[in-house]
């Protein structure tokens, strides 16, 4: 039993992060409908400018978190504006293809600058652990998780009871007639993708102390996880990806924790798969008609 809740423990931790990168994954599909493949790239630069502000000016886990959800949040609308907004009246497949141009653009700049080496994070939060009834939290997981939680309900506040929020979900059901009614489109997208780049831009940081280590191709696979997450919940759905990536996070601490670290990558894809057969709308995700 203090194995498993162990795990869930882990599971919490990591399922935090892929919720924060879920979330850009889910807010621009609800939005134009498209896959941004390049979102886990964005999250690789965030873990890097985090990476050199803390190394460079010596800066703690705060000014880091946020001068990275900056820099990702100009990067993800630099993004839109240069690359998608130009598309966005061609096909689908156009675009997804773009993203992953983008995608692969984005981490292969990074290596010419600074290399393909992986770099140890620096140590900004303290190490020390607690032992509740055999069950170890460190104080590293609990910076994460309380981070993790507090950006997701700014996000939902946002969403929610704001103006440019409002917006979002106008925009989201029916573009055209939200544009009749006054909405600024572009600005409501570019926004869309200014608030899921700062998002991946915390999440960057928050991995890097995770796992210590970060690379210039560290966002292919939770970029990918996070995409799980993101169908899982319902992919268009804000609480839908945050469920996801929690849930994503347990079962793969858990296949680790009972089985083999070998399998967790193959334990979420699997999921997906079974996923798109039997509830392809995902846990949250709306039935919704195709027209014609």
């Amino acid at each position: 039993m203090e194995t498993f809740v162990q795990q869930l423990v882990n599971g919490l931790s990591l399922g935090s992060i892929y919720a924060l990168i879920a979330l850009g994954y889910t807010m621009v599909y609800g939005i134009i409908k498209l896959i941004n493949f390049a979102h886990g790239d964005v999250y690789m630069l965030g873990a890097y400018v985090g990476y050199a502000v803390t190394t460079f000016t010596g800066l703690g886990f705060f000014p880091a978190i946020i001068i990275s959800m900056a820099a990702c949040a100009v990067l993800g609308m630099l993004i839109e504006r240069v690359a998608y907004k130009p598309l966005r009246a061609s096909s689908r497949i156009a675009v997804l293809i773009t993203a992953i141009g983008i995608s692969l653009l984005l981490e292969y700049v990074m290596m010419y600058f600074v290399g393909p080496e992986v770099r140890s994070y620096p140590d900004v939060l303290s190490k020390q652990h607690f032992e509740l009834g055999g069950v170890v939290v460190g104080v590293q997981q609990i910076y994460i998780v309380v981070t993790a939680v507090v950006l997701m309900a700014l996000l939902q506040f946002i969403v929610k009871n704001t103006k440019r929020g409002k917006a979002m979900r106008a925009v989201s059901i029916d573009a055209d007639a939200a544009q009749l009614m006054g909405i600024d489109v572009n600005r409501t997208i570019s926004f869309t993708f200014l608030l899921g780049s700062a998002l991946a831009g915390a999440a960057g940081v928050l991995v890097g102390i995770y796992y210590n280590s970060i690379d210039p191709l560290m966002g292919v696979m939770p970029g990918l996880k996070a995409f799980v997450a993101a169908v899982f919940g319902g992919i268009g759905s804000i609480p839908g990806a945050m469920i996801g990536g929690v849930g994503i996070g347990v079962i793969e601490t858990l296949v680790s924790g009972y089985g083999s670290s070998m399998y967790r990558d193959a334990a979420v894809f699997a999921l997906l798969i079974v996923i798109l057969i039997v509830r392809p709308r995902g846990l949250l995700g709306k039935q919704t008609g195709e027209k014609l």
